[in-house]
């Protein structure tokens, strides 16, 4: 067993309780991270407000970056020592899996949301009271430490900040994937993406990276659309300042956007989205769950225009992660414009601030070795 200090969400909605937690020397293939930063993404947030159904009470947390403490006897990927990002997990076995879009794992559910490994155990425990659940994302980077599994584990460069690589893991992972990988947004095309938090601005700085000639950032955050027009944008489009979203769109590209990406989740945004998309234009979407009220007419979509859900970016981490590493050191992904940092303890702020949009992505950063960690409810 290993000690470590974690935040455990015990009760729906409730505050983030740092509490004294052990966890298990990791098995032949998985790896024990000592977290240096973990960022804070809305799927957390649908957990404590019991919108998805991980049990409680659960180490949450999916956006983690490290240095790897020790490995497992099979790991060949990492070794001690090295600066790493945690990102989705999978089960590596699967159709998806081996077809290189482990995103679409047959197995997601239990891999990332069911609180505990694929075969049902967990490595996390406590002295006293319920156990709490972890290997959320095959992570649970709520904590000083992190048991991952080497599927998930990946070695990025020691020369960046890992409180600003951190979430590569998911959220900037899923906006840039997008445009680069699922979309595959050519040079010369032109883009809209509609809600511009960090997912959205993600988009934004991989549409520019892409080469896209028009960019569109929506949104109704003014300070945000400002920040996305530097970052790349080149228009932008506050749906309270226009009476006809899609004629502003379309005032944009008369023949329409030959690509859309939705963030939001909103129904009248997949509306609008539909309306402003050109012939053979294509549509994704990250956000929209069943239930949202989300519905398109299928005759909208008869000159060749598609739709299609993306989950992760439908990115191959290992890849895309240092992809975009690497853009970030040459100025080309400037992520940490995006970012805003937080001691650990202050993780129930953090989400304070994070849910109020009051900051765009919230970062906890986790004191140095031989440092104690005070407690949130101290």
């Amino acid at each position: 067993m290993f000690p470590a200090r974690a935040a455990i969400l015990e009760s729906p909605d409730g505050p983030f309780v740092i509490r004294d937690i052990e966890i298990e020397d990791p098995r032949p293939d998985e790896v024990l991270v000592r977290m240096a930063a973990t960022g804070i993404c809305a799927t957390d947030a649908h957990v404590r407000a019991r919108r998805m159904a991980t049990p409680l009470p659960v180490v949450l947390g999916h956006e983690g970056a490290g240095i790897v403490e020790r490995v497992g006897a099979a790991v060949t990927t990492v070794e001690p020592g090295d600066h790493v990002v945690l990102s989705y997990h999978s089960c590596g076995r699967c159709k998806p899996c081996v077809s290189s879009h482990a995103a679409y794992c047959d197995n997601v559910w239990e891999a990332n949301f069911a609180g505990a490994r694929l075969d049902g155990s967990n490595g996390l425990h406590v002295a006293h009271g319920a156990e709490p659940h972890g290997h959320f994302f095959g992570q649970s980077s709520f904590s000083t430490h992190a048991l991952a599994h080497q599927r998930n584990t990946i070695k990025v460069p020691r020369d960046l900040p890992l409180d600003v690589l951190a979430p590569l893991g998911c959220g900037l992972q899923t906006g840039a994937g997008a445009v680069l990988k699922a979309l595959a947004v050519p040079a010369g095309a032109s883009f809209v993406v509609f809600g511009v938090g960090a997912v959205g601005l993600a988009a934004v700085m991989a549409a520019r990276v892409a080469g896209a000639t028009t960019v569109v950032a929506v949104d109704v955050d003014t300070n945000r659309l400002e920040l996305a027009r530097d970052l790349g944008a080149t228009h932008i489009v506050n749906p309270g300042e226009v009476g006809d979203l899609v004629g502003a769109l379309r005032a944009i590209e008369e023949r329409g956007l030959e690509y859309v990406l939705d963030t939001s989740g909103r129904a009248e945004n997949l509306d609008a989205g539909v309306g402003a998309l050109a012939s053979l234009g294509r549509f994704g979407f990250v956000a929209f769950h069943e239930g949202a009220g989300a519905v398109i007419d299928a005759g909208r979509l008869a000159l060749g225009q598609s739709l299609r859900g993306i989950i992760q970016g439908d990115a191959v981490s290992s890849l895309l992660v240092n992809d975009l590493a690497r853009l970030y050191r040459a100025g080309r992904f400037p992520m940490d414009r995006l970012l805003s940092f937080y001691d650990f303890a202050d993780i129930n702020v953090a989400f304070e601030d994070a849910g109020s949009g009051r900051v765009t992505k919230a970062i906890l950063r986790f004191a140095p070795p031989g440092q104690p960690t005070r407690s949130a409810d101290s």
